[in-house]
């Protein structure tokens, strides 16, 4: 049977009274995020920066709190970034650009919203005094083969050493990392949904070997609130979530079709990543989730092996190494059937 971990919020007292920020806050984990701050949380603000108009007018009638606000604008733009970041206490960075092959056709526009893009948002934060800013990352960022996973271990890096530069300041940068996301757009599930709802024949699979980690919006959202209370900074946290064969995704969501083998895409892997044998020495297991501390030393220092939470982590072995098809929490059809209807 599978069981989603950990998905109290609570009723932590931190985003009480503050103002948050969310970057590419009209998608899936931005508006997911937004709906359970509002309901386990007393904000002050919440604000919605992106740069698509209609999504935030649509959002606007989900949304009518007295609470929300709404910035038009691109995390290319420092000054903008600036403007919206002013007073606010809490960003999260979740604006990116996530296609894969459209990354590898479309370097430049890449680069510059995930990396640029991530310049800005620790500018922003810096000049306008910001606490704590926990940026999302992606399993394709560790040891990347695609552009996009380039852009993005980048951007981590970025985040991380941006600690370092904080002086007598109080704000603090972390990231999140984590596997595919069931439901958000653009996932492989809806798209499997709607073949099967409009009748096909027959699922396309890229490669039978393929794997990949798998989270729920919920579980994701909850890990990044987690995050925030957890943090001191320059922390790379990283969930502990199940694996699933693809074949066995589209077996589960449609018994009766065959597959058909279309290769692999652009920039694509067969198995996923989330923390290398590299990174094991830096690597701290705590119950439900692992932490890749800094490998440059912070002026302050932090004991990483003690969180904000007080839960206590201990060393992974070296030569650790945290793959999907590795991995030893891997789903049946049963609970891949479970997981791929939860969408939220």
């Amino acid at each position: 049977m599978l069981e989603f971990h950990n998905l109290f919020f609570g009723n932590s007292p931190m985003f009480d009274n503050s103002s948050i920020l969310v970057t590419g806050g009209t998608g899936s984990f931005g508006r997911k995020f937004i709906e359970t701050v509002l309901k386990h949380h007393k904000p002050r603000r919440v604000i919605v920066y992106s740069r698509d108009e209609l999504k935030q007018y649509e959002m606007q009638q989900d949304f009518p709190q007295a609470e929300m606000r709404f910035f038009i604008g691109d995390v290319r733009d420092g000054e903008r970034l600036k403007q919206a970041t002013r007073d606010v206490d809490f960003v999260v960075h979740a604006a990116a650009l996530k296609h894969v092959p459209a990354a590898e056709y479309n370097p430049g526009e890449c680069i510059r919203t995930n990396v640029g893009g991530a310049e800005n948002v620790i500018a922003a934060a810096l000049a306008n005094g910001v606490k704590k800013v926990v940026a999302l990352s992606t399993d394709k960022a560790a040891s990347p083969i695609n552009l996009y996973g380039a852009t993005k271990l980048l951007s981590d890096k970025l985040f991380v050493a941006a600690n370092n530069t904080v002086g007598k300041q109080n704000t603090r940068f972390a990231v999140v990392r984590y596997g595919n996301v069931v439901g958000s757009r653009g996932s492989v599930v809806p798209f499997f949904r709607k073949l099967i709802a409009d009748g096909a024949k027959e699922l396309p699979i890229t490669d039978p070997r393929m794997t990949r980690f798998w989270i729920t919006l919920p579980e994701g959202v909850n890990f990044v609130v987690k995050a925030f209370e957890r943090m001191h900074g320059g922390e790379l946290f990283v969930p502990k979530i199940p694996s699933a064969l693809i074949t066995d995704l589209a077996t589960a969501m449609a018994p009766d079709l065959p597959h058909k083998i279309i290769g692999i895409r652009p920039g694509e892997k067969l198995h996923e990543m989330m923390i290398s044998r590299d990174d094991s020495l830096h690597t701290l297991e705590f119950p439900d989730h692992y932490v890749i501390t800094p490998s440059i030393r912070f002026v302050e220092g932090s004991d990483y092996a003690c969180n904000g939470k007080q839960e206590i982590g201990k060393p992974v072995d070296e030569g650790f190494k945290y793959v999907s098809d590795s991995n030893p929490w891997f789903l049946n059809t049963e609970e891949i059937r479970t997981l791929s209807s939860y969408i939220a």
